[in-house]
């Protein structure tokens, strides 16, 4: 009895051995079938090649942004990822431009209201604030990285309410 366990003890040694060497055996042909089926198919379509370095598209600082030209920007890469100056300048060119864009909505709804409840003088104040300012939108700041933290611009324009006016009295009779 004592070689009884024995054997048995050496008969499961060899069945996993066997049950090993058949998992790396099919292991190794699904990998040989994965790597031809990738040399069949062309490749990993998923995978994009990279453009060498040069070839950033910065925003633009002569204009206001537009969708296309966040869309079309690109960042010059190194071993780490993208040049962090260059995406850390065109986040400050997008902030500033939101941030004016921002405030032009503002004076904007600012005028229709005041149009809206007949303050016609209000609104042409409002008007030409407005046309001075876009006519007078100086180029986006150009850094040599460092961040310039922006502050949102409140419009000096005084709105004066308008008197209210009282329905006539009813003359007695």
């Amino acid at each position: 009895m004592a070689g009884s366990r024995a054997s048995s003890g050496h008969a499961n040694i060899v069945r996993m051995g066997q049950l090993l060497l058949f998992i790396v055996v099919a292991l190794v042909v699904a990998a040989i079938v994965f790597g031809v089926t990738v040399m069949m198919s062309g490749g990993d379509s998923g995978l994009t090649p990279v453009e060498p370095d040069g070839s950033a598209v910065p925003l633009p600082t002569d204009r206001p942004l537009g969708e296309d030209d966040i869309a079309g920007t690109k960042f010059d890469t190194t071993w780490r990822g993208y040049r962090m100056s260059q995406v850390d300048q065109a986040l400050q060119r997008a902030a500033y431009d939101i941030g004016y864009k921002g405030e032009l909505i503002s004076v904007l709804e600012a005028e229709v209201t005041a149009l809206r409840d007949g303050r016609t003088a209000d609104a042409d104040a409002l008007r030409r604030a407005r046309e001075a300012a876009v006519a007078a939108v100086p180029p986006a700041p150009v850094t040599d990285g460092a961040v310039i933290e922006l502050e949102p611009v409140k419009a000096d324009v005084p709105v004066e309410p308008e008197p209210e006016k009282s329905a006539p009295a009813a003359e007695p009779r």
